[in-house]
């Protein structure tokens, strides 16, 4: 029997469930100092986090799609690009908008369903949140070829969920980074569910990395709760796009400590067992404790850095809250340059319902 291809599919884990280094540390991540920044800004994401429920819990906040788990992910994946980069995230990667510079007033603006939110001050080159599953794949397909067309030295990276790499614009969209050998970085964050659809019931593929072996990209699973682990395999995908050696799909595995959002209720469809197993793997204690062995973290200076967080987060949280609310006219301005005799009619309907005209 002859043989036409066959593959293997790398796993990448340091830093085991119970905080101890399981693999030697890869160069340029082995001083603990280095990664205690990251571990700050992973604890101030679940902050803001924590605080963000508790405003829509209270009528102040619209739906919101919560982040607790993810936070050793999304912070490494925006720790690893640069500021010319172009980041398309989908609707729940704060970790790593945060080390770009948007500002979590912007994340509070949108979800309080302001769209000015997503007109970052920083970066000003990065895609809006995409509700829409996987269509933000395609759109940094397009950046990843239009970088190499210009021949810069930029990578493109989106993220989706487990769901989202069983959609047509995932394929598409490695497809694409394949055949032109393009710059694109696909961070398929594999938490489990695809809102109520269980992983196991959504994809045959053994992996969701091997997906990309489709399009003829390199393919990377990595345990998405290990932050040395995340930084290593976006440093390894990095390293090949800006090389011109194309791109690759990197299946990060991490698991929802929330509910997909808050209009969501996920003990109809997952029991406590699994949840309270997957708290035994949170990125956080699992970071913690390795740092304080290392000595360079005590409990008393992460009492300090969450009441300092808890403030910074009330300052975003006071700056979204007294943003004036724009006027009903907004929702017809911005979307056509010459605009119909219709939404014409309708504009002057809902001013004339305010008492203007």
């Amino acid at each position: 029997m002859s043989i036409a291809a066959s593959y293997e599919i790398e796993y990448l884990q340091y830093l085991g469930p119970n905080g101890t280094a399981v693999a030697e540390f890869p160069p340029g991540f082995q001083d603990p100092k280095a990664l205690l920044p990251l571990f700050k800004q992973m604890l101030f994401v679940r902050v803001f986090d924590t605080k963000a429920i508790a405003l829509q819990r209270t009528g102040k906040l619209g739906t919101y799609a919560a982040c607790l788990g993810h936070e050793a992910t999304h912070v490494g994946i925006g720790a690893s690009m640069l500021p010319e980069d172009v980041f398309a995230p989908s609707y729940r990667e704060y970790g790593a908008q945060f080390m770009r510079g948007v500002q979590p007033r912007e994340v509070l603006l949108y979800w309080g369903g302001d769209e000015r939110g997503n007109d970052f001050a920083v970066p000003r080159n990065d895609y809006p949140w995409c509700v829409p599953i996987a269509t933000q794949c395609l759109m940094a397909a397009g950046a990843a070829l239009s970088f190499k067309l210009r021949k810069q030295k930029r990578i493109a990276v989106a993220c989706c969920g487990d769901g989202g790499s069983s959609k047509t614009d995932f394929y598409a969209a490695l497809n694409s980074a394949g055949a032109y050998t393009s710059p694109l970085v696909l961070c398929v964050i594999n938490n489990g569910w695809a809102i109520s659809v269980p992983r196991s019931a959504q994809t045959g593929a053994k992996t969701l990395a091997q997906k990309g072996l489709a399009g003829g990209l390199h393919c990377l699973q990595v345990d998405g709760n290990d932050l040395v682990a995340v930084l290593e395999g976006m440093r390894r995908a990095s390293e090949r796009a800006r090389n011109g050696e194309g791109g690759s799909v990197i299946e990060f595995i991490t698991y929802r400590l929330h509910d997909h959002t808050t209009a969501d209720d996920a003990r109809r469809y997952r029991d406590d067992a699994e949840v309270k197993a997957a708290w035994a793997r949170d990125p956080v204690t699992r970071l913690r404790t390795w740092l304080t062995a290392q000595g360079v973290w005590s409990e008393d200076e992460e009492k300090a850095w969450a009441e300092e967080c808890g403030k910074k987060v009330d300052i975003e949280i006071n700056a979204y809250l007294e943003t004036p609310v724009q006027p009903v006219e907004a929702m017809f301005d911005y979307l056509y340059a010459d605009m119909p005799p219709d939404v014409q009619a309708h504009r002057a309907a809902a001013l004339a319902q305010e008492g203007r005209r």
